[in-house]
């Protein structure tokens, strides 16, 4: 859809050279406002000029125009609607079946969207752009009446990446449960290992037993040794 709103943008600003049809004050100081961007100022000129002359071609194509660049959809139509008697037997009847085809493509009403690009084309036979839009929305129709809803193929593109991306995710979470479960086992492990409190203190009062026990015999044996000496001294 963006080089749909390009192409709607170029006829748009196509749509400012109307002035021609008339002279009023406020489509020409809407169309200044226009080529400026200040598309919300342009539009209440055009509502002005509306007002004025409800049937005016110019006034009604141009603040769809306007309308449409604030992406105001629905207010874009109902400009565009205003004229529908009109603007047909115009000299700008091939833009306005163009115009009215890029807003019908926005609100998604597919079936408009290619009745007004092949009214275009019927006008205008060798515009390309209008040829591409109608296969375009002749497309996007058939997907929606077969059940797609008329999704475009970035739209389908998105949700596979968007699948992708959950796919990794779920990849990628069932491979830290993974590693947290083995981590859990290494701990689990590791604690098993260790050495309570309550155990070091019976291995040490244990080794300090034992160590007394040496102390002991190492002591005792001492003893005999003197013993046996002072019975052999000579007095």
């Amino acid at each position: 859809m963006k080089k749909l709103i390009c192409l709607w943008l170029g006829l748009a600003l196509a749509g400012v050279c109307l002035q021609a049809q008339t002279d009023k004050r406020e489509v020409r100081a809407g169309n200044r406002k226009f080529d400026k961007k200040e598309y919300k100022a342009a539009e209440i000129d055009y509502r002005k000029a509306v007002l004025k002359d409800s049937l005016s071609v110019p006034a009604s194509y141009n603040l769809a125009g306007s309308l449409y660049r604030q992406e105001n959809w629905d207010e874009a139509g109902k400009a565009l609607e205003q004229v529908k008697e009109q603007a047909p037997l115009s000299a700008h009847a091939a833009e306005w079946h163009y115009n009215s085809g890029d807003v019908a493509l926005q609100k998604k009403d597919y079936a408009a969207a290619v009745k007004a690009f092949r009214d275009a084309l019927l006008l205008t036979p060798d515009d390309l752009d209008a040829k591409e839009n109608y296969i375009y929305a002749k497309k996007m129709l058939e997907n929606q009446q077969n059940g797609g809803g008329g999704q475009n193929e970035n739209e389908d593109e998105n949700q596979d990446q968007q699948q992708d991306q959950n796919q990794n995710q779920d990849q990628q979470e069932q491979q830290q449960d993974q590693q947290d479960q083995n981590q859990d086992k290494q701990d689990q492990q590791e604690q098993e290992q260790k050495i309570s409190p309550q155990q070091a203190q019976q291995m040490l009062k244990a080794i300090q037993a034992k160590e007394k026990e040496t102390q002991d015999k190492v002591n005792k044996e001492k003893a005999a040794a003197l013993k046996a000496r002072q019975k052999d001294k000579n007095w």
